[in-house]
């Protein structure tokens, strides 16, 4: 659809990720409405699935990506004494075209923006313009062809499709989050989970740095309450590190010292798990959702920035080739919706990380054996169904034709 004017409410990953996709699509005539009125690199760590790299790739940002990323070759379950359970390739070790990045979430949102701002000019990225209200947006639906709202899982727009919806479901994790500068574990390559979803750490490296040290993401996650009903709270508050240190001053593996990591670590950041509820329709007239607004679900298997960086290219395939705004939405709602939503229920019941809760929970002073407690093929079965449900099947992801627009 050719002069298709859009508006984007919130300019993060998965905003920019769309505007840089319409762009592609032809269809560049687009204004980024970003609350934030200075746009810092700001955040830790991110994973991004081969999937999604796909479409960074395909969108001409691999060179720029690759140079400040770590390419992810494995990813190892241990249980909270540092055994391992499950080990697996990941990216071009695993047989996908594309790599898995690990990534310091700032460098990831800046490539992004200063890519809006080269291919769409500076005029069309809008800081410091917060969409709050539903009159703004009924301003906005008004004025453009297509809104899109993509401010995350404290969404104005969501709340115009559900206005009772509510705060976002609180499963009673606590993450804190950290990066530490250090020497690499391991083979410097592979993410690593250690105890079960309740008492757990998630730890990967995000950036080489001189003289063989690394920077190393890490998240603590402890269930502290009973969760839902959420108590109020700051999000993204700063905490002392002492915090997460509590909980995890027995991590100590061969491998690695969990409590120095924490413990080296310049600043710690609280932050609540939440998701929310799979909607019945993210449309309402010619206003649609996107990535945490439309599908916030847990930090579980690495899919939350994926899976927005795909919603925003099919969604700009739909629209360029759609014989009506209406069509092209439904048609988007229709692929990823039902997609999302498998997502969301699969990271629920701890997603490919089900192994760590099995044995956990049938072998909770450790094990002498593995296959005593669980069996290669019941391993082998977890990770190939979530890589199934999740859409990154490596023959189904190299062999799919393209979603660029012709």
């Amino acid at each position: 659809m050719h002069g298709l004017r859009t508006a984007i409410v919130g300019g993060g990953i998965g905003g920019c990720a769309l505007a840089l996709s319409l762009h592609a699509a032809g269809l560049g005539d687009v204004e980024v409405f970003e609350a934030a009125s200075q746009i810092g690199e700001i955040g830790v760590g991110i994973n991004v699935l081969p999937h999604a790299v796909r479409e960074l790739t395909e969108l001409g940002l691999a060179t720029s990506l690759d140079a400040r990323a770590i390419r992810t070759a494995a990813l190892a379950y241990h249980n909270r004494f540092g055994q391992r359970i499950w080990t697996e390739p990941r990216g071009v070790a695993a047989g996908y075209r594309w790599p898995q990045w690990s990534i310091h979430r700032g460098e990831l949102f800046g490539v992004l923006q200063r890519s809006v701002v080269e291919r769409l000019g500076r005029a069309r990225f809008h800081p410091g313009h917060p969409i709050t209200t539903s009159a703004q947006l009924v301003e906005l639906s008004a004025g453009f062809d297509v809104v899109v709202g993509c401010d995350g899982v404290h969404s104005i727009a969501r709340s115009m499709l559900v206005p009772d919806e509510g705060p976002p479901l609180w499963n009673g994790v606590t993450m804190w989050r950290g990066a530490t500068v250090m020497a690499p574990f391991l083979d410097g390559r592979t993410m690593i989970m250690a105890g079960v979803v309740a008492h757990r750490m998630v730890v990967y490296p995000i950036r080489d740095l001189p003289a063989g040290r690394q920077l190393v993401n890490w998240v603590a996650e402890v269930r502290t309450d009973d969760g839902r009903p959420m108590p109020r709270q700051q999000w993204n508050r700063e905490v002392d590190v002492a915090e997460p240190l509590a909980w995890f001053a027995d991590f100590r593996f061969d491998w690695l010292d969990v409590p120095a990591m924490i413990a080296a670590a310049d600043h710690v950041l609280a932050y609540p798990m939440v998701d929310r509820d799979p909607l019945a329709t993210w449309r309402r007239g010619n206003t649609t959702l996107l990535g945490d607004a439309a599908h916030p679900m847990y930090p579980v298997g690495s899919n939350g920035a994926s899976q927005a960086i795909i919603d925003a290219r099919v969604l700009a395939r739909e629209l360029a080739l759609g014989a009506t705004v209406t069509d092209a939405l439904d048609a988007y709602q229709r692929n990823r919706l039902p997609a999302t939503a498998a997502v969301v229920r699969a990271n629920r019941m701890a997603g490919p990380e089900r192994c760590m809760e099995i044995v956990g929970e049938l072998a909770p002073q450790g094990f002498q054996r593995l296959d005593d407690v669980i069996s290669h093929a019941e391993l082998e079965e977890l990770a190939t169904s979530y890589r199934s449900v999740a859409g990154f099947d490596p023959t189904v992801l190299n062999d799919r034709p393209s979603l660029d627009v012709p």
